[in-house]
């Protein structure tokens, strides 16, 4: 099968006969039109649980021991990985290596387009050596395709590394999944604009990035609950949601959480151990650190 051939067969290329005419519609019309369309992405996401599940369940067991997770990705799928990477620090107070995104071109493709870089195979190869990608880390490639030479050979060379593989890609049986340890496959079909895979696709790529770095922070203890007790509280709109938990942690009110966050630099976990133990920062301190910084550990150590 000719490189023409196989790209026609992706579903991801396919033409859907219901979008043939969107370039003579109204703006209602389209509007509801891609609304429909989007909506069928989650279902598509439920119907690879099976999938997504136990890959998530290795990824926290390799972090729980001090692993990384990176994302792996060319141009739409690139970016994607960058922004969902990018958010941990701010909401899991992580540190930047911890997480984060490596996208063919370099950062600079990130905003703008870079040419041929995510059919240089070598350099997706060299991007891992460069990262010192080992046995306790993951590597997550994101293709909609699932056979982009720069993120299939990313994977490959990860995984002769030693780490957790990952591939995720929006048609079935791909390069992408044989290469990886876990293939995560979200059938999203045709899009609304033919091969204009950062809708669908895009869409159901950040659905599961969410869930693979959303999921390791709870199994990690970076929740207490739902609450994101280890949020960096960097401007005043996270200052006044840390006040928020520490109060509802603590069942104490306003004034009382501020001061307590003031005390400590704003940190929520120390505020609120501080608080509902009736001790101070360096006990707090120490009785999150005895918990391996799990509140809810902490809270309820006798």
């Amino acid at each position: 099968m000719t490189s023409h051939d196989v790209l026609a067969a992706l579903t991801t290329e396919d033409s859907d006969p219901r979008y043939a005419a969107i370039d003579t519609q109204s703006v209602d019309e389209l509007a509801r039109l891609m609304n429909e369309a989007d909506a069928t992405v989650p279902a598509a996401v439920n119907a690879a649980l099976p999938q997504i599940v136990p890959a998530i369940e290795a990824l926290v067991a390799r972090m729980s021991e001090g692993g990384r997770l990176v994302y792996v990705g060319a141009g739409t799928p690139g970016r994607i990985g960058v922004l969902d990477a990018s958010e941990c620090p701010p909401t899991f107070n992580t540190p930047p290596e911890l997480v984060f995104g490596i996208i063919a071109g370099g950062p600079i493709a990130v905003s703008n387009p870079v040419e041929g870089a995510e059919d240089d195979s070598g350099a997706g190869a060299a991007a891992i050596d460069e990262a010192g990608i080992g046995p306790l880390d993951t590597v997550i490639g994101i293709a909609s395709s699932g056979r982009t030479p720069y993120v299939v050979a990313a994977v490959e060379r990860a995984r002769q590394r030693g780490a957790l593989t990952v591939g995720l890609s929006c048609n079935p049986d791909t390069e992408l999944s044989a290469a990886a340890e876990h293939g995560i496959e979200v059938n999203v079909g045709p899009e609304f604009v033919s091969g204009s895979t950062r809708l669908k696709a895009g869409t159901a790529q950040k659905l599961v990035l969410n869930m693979f770095s959303t999921i390791a922070m709870v199994r990690l203890g970076k929740t207490y609950g739902n609450l994101m007790v280890d949020v960096r509280a960097t401007n005043h709109k996270l200052r006044e949601r840390a006040i928020r938990m520490v109060a509802q942690i603590a069942q104490v009110g306003r004034d009382v959480a501020e001061r307590a966050l003031v005390d400590v630099d704003f940190d929520v976990k120390t505020a609120s151990v501080m608080l509902v133990k009736g001790v101070g920062r360096a006990e707090a301190g120490d009785a999150l650190d005895e918990a391996g910084r799990r509140l809810r550990v902490a809270l309820e150590a006798s």
